[in-house]
């Protein structure tokens, strides 16, 4: 078995998207952007084996909101904060991040990183399903950025894609799906996630209004940016 493929719980060898020597590499050049911070809440993901999206996705967050002047972010399942964190730091203090989230730990949590960061007057953190969250939340965003449950997907991309403003963006994590997305009868760890998935980056790839990307990096985030009126 390469080193460029990795195996499900089938055996079937999943293709790798970004070999771990090109990944290695990325992170080496991207270690001067650790805080103290960051690196805490990087080891309390390891420590509680939590999927965060990590420095190499968080900084091309940051520079993607900064390039657009991103002023208004909603988190579609913020975990601890995490994600939260770079946006934060790209929307400025006039800027805010809603984040959305069902346990009222991370809630704390995300509170105490944050506010030690000194981004957490740039959030607003409400505890709740995220679609109700959203639902509840008015106004049009220049970042919808979503990492819930992947069945939901392509439900979050149908809520989300008619209040991003023109020119904003919908970001998505884990559109890759470990591989699996490219695999013909892939096992999944949850039925029918990777069809969802797959429909989620169809449904974006097909919309007359959207244009848009996939980074490999990690486990694939899509970049959908509406087009201007």
């Amino acid at each position: 078995m390469s080193d460029s493929s990795t195996p499900d719980v089938s055996g079937t060898e999943l293709p790798v998207p970004v070999h771990p020597r090109i990944e290695a590499y990325l992170a080496g050049l991207a270690a001067d952007t650790a805080t103290p911070v960051l690196v805490d809440m990087e080891s309390l993901a390891t420590q509680l084996n939590f999927p965060i999206v990590g420095r190499l996705c968080g900084n091309f967050f940051k520079i993607l909101a900064r390039g657009i002047g991103a002023r208004r972010v909603f988190e579609f399942g913020s975990g601890f904060g995490y994600s939260a964190y770079w946006f934060a730091e790209a929307v400025g203090p006039e800027g805010r991040v809603v984040c959305s989230d069902a346990d009222p730990e991370n809630a704390v949590r995300a509170e105490h990183f944050l506010r030690r960061a000194g981004l957490w007057e740039r959030v607003e953190f409400r505890v709740g399903w995220a679609q109700d969250v959203f639902q509840a939340t008015s106004g049009e965003f220049d970042i919808c950025y979503n990492d819930v449950d992947k069945g939901d997907y392509p439900a979050i991309w149908r809520m989300a894609r008619e209040r991003i403003r023109p020119g904003g963006l919908y970001i998505a994590d884990n559109v890759l799906w470990g591989g699996r997305v490219a695999v013909e009868q892939p096992v999944d760890p949850v039925p029918g996630w990777t069809e969802a998935i797959r429909e989620h980056n169809r449904l974006i790839f097909t919309d007359p209004e959207y244009e848009a990307f996939v980074n490999p990096t990690r486990d694939g985030v899509i970049v959908a940016r509406r087009r201007d009126a």
